[in-house]
């Protein structure tokens, strides 16, 4: 998910796209854990698209 797209949500959908983005990582992490993924680089995109949300959602918070 790119930043532009990011900045176009609301922060209410901003929120429910983290958790679920979360729970995506955290089972992404899971299934490598028990066997390798085909495509490991897809834990880095989704580990910096939370990093995206979470800073928007910050940077909100202080405006």
């Amino acid at each position: 998910m790119k930043q532009s797209e990011i900045k176009e949500l609301s922060t209410a959908e901003l929120q429910e796209k983290l958790s679920e983005t979360k729970k995506s990582y955290s089972d992404l992490k899971l299934a490598h854990a028990i066997s390798p993924l085909e495509n490991p680089i897809q834990l880095r995109t989704v580990r910096r698209t939370v990093a995206r949300i979470a800073t928007e959602l910050t940077k909100r918070d202080l405006q």
